[in-house]
């Protein structure tokens, strides 16, 4: 997959603007204000606030596991409980939704998970499994639900006639396809996609990701991409956030925020992304440690005990997330020095974004 921004820029095109203010602007399909999530005395989520425009269009969340990505997905659709801020959706705060308002909501936002098999009850054929989720909502009869199966699985590159078979006899790339129409049946607008490619082989994901990317064409899909993995948001998501110890580290265009990264810490996953003809030269940024304690985060920035930036403002003093420059906000006392010279990033500078598409992108492979 590839991180070059140029030609990501080229290839998906600019979201609507959010601002209300601006002549032409839209309200956001989903915006994420200061929303708080605990476990307990863990602050799994805290005070985060993103917008996702009408789609086509992605948002990326990215980061180490334990930043709050997959909890966030969640509190988008109501699957754990929040402990402050607001969630709305076209509009409406989601928290105060309740009957049929509800339900909407739930056919309006779907998900697809890691791991399919936790979707797919193993005692269902494949078609039973997608005409229940019609059936339960209402949109077709027994008889019908069964024929738009057949037209779903065909949509996400299926074989109808898989209707008949049961999840164990599909691969896991199937499977996953299979979730996929599964999660489209209802005719969502927002989609939460979770590591929806981590279970899988290189072949099986590039498979998943050239879906997604079709898809969200065909039928002007919103979605939240969950994932570790800064290639997949390169190739999918306009919009990319990164995370850390639940809280925005940088938020802002994909393509400018790979390119020339504002915070230390989206500088250090960016260069832990090897480039296809690369020559060598750049330096893989090595962070020290493990994320801190999420029920006694340290005071002031709280990524300042592995920043290898890090000076005496930063241990004291909690950096507000703030603009960095067109559409970039970012956390960090010296995001100016990060983004003007190479000389603030200690040891040599990162290798540059690779041009062009490798071998194997998700345009290029076959069906999983």
């Amino acid at each position: 997959m590839s991180l070059a921004a140029d030609d990501r820029d080229a290839t998906l095109p600019t979201p609507p603007a959010d601002d209300p203010g601006r002549p032409g602007a839209v309200t956001p399909l989903l915006d994420i204000s200061e929303l708080a999530v605990r476990f307990g005395p863990v602050r799994a989520v805290d005070g985060v606030s993103l917008q996702l425009p009408p789609g086509p269009c992605g948002l990326g969340l990215v980061g180490e596991s334990g930043s709050g990505k997959t909890t966030i997905g969640r509190a988008v659709l109501r699957l754990v409980r929040t402990a402050g801020g607001s969630i709305r959706f076209a509009g409406k705060d989601i928290d105060g939704l309740n009957g049929r308002a509800l339900q909407d909501y739930r056919r309006a936002a779907q998900i697809v998970f890691q791991d399919p098999d936790g979707v797919l009850d193993p005692r269902m054929r494949i078609g039973t499994t997608l005409g229940e989720v019609l059936v339960t909502h209402r949109m077709a009869s027994r008889r019908a639900a069964a024929q738009q199966a057949r037209v779903l699985l065909a949509e996400v590159g299926l074989d109808p006639a898989f209707a008949a078979r049961y999840p164990h006899q599909l691969s896991g790339g199937q499977r996953q396809r299979v979730s996929i129409a599964r999660a489209l049946s209802v005719q969502p607008r927002l989609l939460v996609l979770d590591e929806p490619t981590s279970a899988l082989d290189v072949r099986a994901q590039a498979a998943i990701l050239a879906l997604v990317g079709r898809l969200r064409a065909q039928r002007s899909l919103a979605y939240l991409l969950i994932t570790h993995n800064l290639g997949i948001v390169s190739e999918l998501c306009e919009q990319t956030a990164v995370l850390y110890l639940g809280r925005v580290a940088e938020s802002g265009p994909t393509g400018a925020l790979l390119s020339r990264p504002a915070h230390p810490y989206t500088r250090a996953l960016r260069s832990a992304v090897p480039e296809i003809g690369a020559d060598g030269g750049g330096a893989r940024v090595i962070l020290p440690g493990e994320p801190p304690d999420a029920t006694s985060p340290p005071p002031g920035c709280v990524f300042h005990p592995r920043c290898p930036l890090a000076v005496d403002r930063c241990r004291t003093e909690v950096p507000l997330l703030r603009p960095v420059g067109p559409g970039r906000l970012a956390a960090c006392h010296r995001a100016e020095e990060v983004l003007a010279t190479a000389s603030a990033w200690p040891g040599p500078e990162p290798a540059s974004t690779a041009e062009g598409s490798p071998p194997g992108s998700t345009a290029a492979a076959p069906p999983a």
